[in-house]
């Protein structure tokens, strides 16, 4: 097996359950507040927005939740995903390290999302919902739900970030084919759209500002559609551990073990879905893996950001969740890696920093180009904007192994292709790319007046 380059599972090693991280945290997630009562909120209130099931999970602490065989049926076709060795990339960096990476872009629509996306389409079909309605960045989220819900016979409404809505026209394209109808956000379809585009008729946009938006039209249909969120939350974070099971399994063939586990991080789907399994072998079998974050120095939440109690949307229309924010108000720069411009971050990733448990560390967008351009180069993948965050990391740790003289096995999580983000290039390859920081004032705004 010295030279092999994939490891791959047969669909039989499909994982027959998602992990649920917290049955194994030392202490619980802090409450979610209701806004109103300031008290944790209860089934009752999360029930106009999601199915029983899915708020069954979110607040569930066994270890193991049984994945049913209709979502096992359609992950087949693309599960398991490969695990890759970079010998290529090692090669160039001239470094004893050996790099891995998780390869989630041959999925459908080419990203993490559909993990979740199926899950959710299922367990709201199942109670008899017929109409979905979600936000989405650049628009993996929402391409991966409306695959969803056209194997569902369901509809979708998505609204997009308007700046990748601009930027990315064909994610677009592929949410219209599969059924979905798509609207640039801030929109004048809703309160909270127009309540923004009075303030700022320029808005490009926010997942915190769309969020705003579907959570409305949810919330306002007379239970006729539900809302559907692609990261953030504990079961959407669960249901990506699918990637990380695998992973565990990929690494006894390949008869190693991390030493580093890195994954980009807006919202925490990706990174937690691939880190989780990790995380759980150094809590519970003593595993000294480091864990590493990986986001934007232009929405920096794990690393500048403050642990408090937040709102998730940008018109404080949701409950209140402990993390690391930014401010609900706080408007991310444009940068292209749309799916990382989210002021906050999952609860759970949020605690297991506050805990020591992870690290997380900030990129510049030209930086984190540089370094998708070098591993396309190296390893024929060209990766989406987001992923390359996890590339750019994984590349200064073997670089930092090659000056220490150090062997280490680095496993990052490869989330997406950027088959759809050729303007993003182009503008890198033209030195259009600014290389965006985050307004310490602006923040220091958002975050005022809220409680830790």
């Amino acid at each position: 097996m010295s030279e092999t380059t994939k490891f791959l599972l047969d669909e039989k090693r499909i994982p027959e359950a998602w992990y649920n991280i917290q049955a194994d945290l030392a202490e619980p997630l802090p409450p979610v507040i209701h806004p109103g009562t300031g008290q944790p909120i209860g089934p009752d209130d999360l029930a106009p927005l999601f199915p029983m099931a899915l708020i069954g999970q979110e607040v569930s602490q066994e270890r193991w939740i049984e994945i049913p065989d209709p979502i096992r049926e359609v992950y087949r076709l693309w599960r398991p995903t490969p695990l890759y060795r970079a010998r290529r990339l090692e090669r160039v960096l001239d470094t004893p390290a050996h790099i891995y990476y998780k390869y989630e872009g041959v999925s459908p629509v080419g990203s993490h999302k559909p993990n979740t996306a199926i899950a959710q389409a299922f367990y709201n079909r199942e109670e008899g919902i017929r109409a979905l309605t979600t936000e989405t960045g650049a628009g993996q989220w929402g391409s991966s739900l409306a695959l969803a819900c056209s194997f569902f016979d369901m509809s979708c409404e998505v609204y997009m970030v308007k700046v990748s809505y601009t930027q990315k026209p064909y994610r677009r394209s592929i949410m219209r084919a599969f059924g979905a109808d798509v609207y640039a956000s801030p929109s004048e379809r809703t309160n909270a759209g127009r309540s923004i585009l009075e303030q700022a008729p320029d808005s490009p946009g926010s997942l915190g500002i769309a969020i705003s938006e579907a959570v409305e039209v949810a919330a306002t249909s007379g239970g006729t559609k539900k809302y559907s969120l692609g990261s953030v939350l504990n079961h959407v974070l669960m249901h990506q551990t699918v990637i990380g099971l695998e992973a565990l399994e990929q690494f006894e063939q390949a008869g190693e073990y991390p030493d580093v586990a890195i994954g980009c991080a807006g919202g925490g789907s990706n990174f937690a879905g691939f880190a989780l399994p990790f995380v759980r072998n150094n809590i519970v079998e003593g595993k000294s893996t480091r864990i590493v974050a990986a986001e934007p120095t232009a929405c920096p939440t794990l690393t500048k950001g403050s642990y408090l109690y937040d709102f998730g949307d940008t018109a404080a229309t949701t409950p209140l969740i402990k993390m690391f924010t930014l401010g609900h108000s706080f408007i991310p720069a444009p940068v292209h890696a749309g799916g990382l411009r989210y002021h906050g971050m999952a609860p759970i990733v949020s605690a297991l920093h506050d805990r020591g448990l992870i690290e997380a560390v900030a990129a510049t967008q030209n930086a984190v180009f540089d370094a998708a351009v070098q591993f396309a180069r190296a390893e024929a993948i060209l990766p989406a904007p987001e992923a390359a965050h996890a590339i750019k990391v994984a590349i200064d740790e073997a670089l930092r192994a090659k000056e220490e003289g150090e062997s280490r096995v680095i496993a990052f999580n490869l989330s997406g292709h950027g088959h759809f983000d050729m303007g993003a290039y182009d503008e890198y390859f033209a030195g259009n790319l600014p290389d965006f920081e985050y307004d310490a004032e602006e923040v220091e705004k958002a975050i005022a007046g809220l409680s830790a």
